[in-house]
């Protein structure tokens, strides 16, 4: 297919209904957005030979009218000097001339019309491009979304986070109980306890707050890292 079909193919594509029919819509714009760039820049590379073509063209043109200018011209002088084979010969050239010239000045204008639709092609496949790009931006971000909410659900009921808040729900029984204990343990009883099992009762405490903390930063960065 040439590359003026395929830009015509491109400029009337309904590029959305396209990409969502698709298999793989994200895989469907990319190609699409390759596609276009590549028409873009074949149809360019053979707009400037055109253009080079009709530049040509025109100083052709220049050549042939120049040229049945001074075939008039020696008609005239060969008909002033009394030589009218001459002057006639003269007029045949100059009427081939002016013949060829309207051939030239045909192609021209058919090379101008063409330059015309090429233009108008272009400036709608460079919006067509444009919308490809802004679709496959689109889809991008929808993927990065539904991924995200994936990996959400996935953590959300991941069984670590599940058994490590009944830790944290345990261990918060434990020290309840330990500081109930205590205090039903102080109503009467504090004067008869010697110094040791003061000691002993602090470090227990302790140790129970510092796993609880331990477990509290642990949950808090899987949380964050949700």
């Amino acid at each position: 297919m040439g590359i003026f079909s395929r830009l015509t193919d491109i400029v009337n594509a309904n590029l959305n209904s396209l990409i969502d029919r698709a298999e793989d819509p994200e895989k469907m714009a990319r190609l699409m957005i390759q596609e276009m760039e590549d028409t873009l820049v074949e149809v360019r590379t053979a707009t400037v030979r055109t253009i080079a073509d009709r530049k040509d063209l025109e100083r052709s043109l220049e050549r042939l009218e120049a040229g049945g200018r001074e075939w008039g011209e020696k008609a005239e002088f060969a008909l002033a000097k009394g030589r009218e084979d001459l002057a006639k010969a003269a007029l045949i050239a100059k009427r081939k001339l002016a013949d060829q010239a309207e051939g030239a000045r045909a192609e021209l204008k058919a090379i101008d019309e063409s330059l015309a639709k090429t233009n108008v092609d272009l400036g709608q496949l460079q919006a067509k491009l444009e919308e490809a790009k802004a679709k496959r931006k689109s889809l991008e971000i929808r993927m990065r979304s539904a991924q995200k909410r994936v990996d959400l659900r996935r953590t959300l009921h991941d069984g670590r986070i599940d058994e490590a808040l009944g830790r944290y729900d345990s261990l918060e029984r434990r020290i309840s109980e330990l500081e109930a204990d205590a205090e039903s343990y102080d109503l009467g009883k504090t004067a008869g306890v010697s110094l040791d099992e003061q000691f002993s009762e602090l470090r227990a405490e302790a140790d129970v707050e510092d796993e609880l903390a331990r477990l509290k930063e642990t949950v808090a960065r899987r949380g964050a890292g949700a």
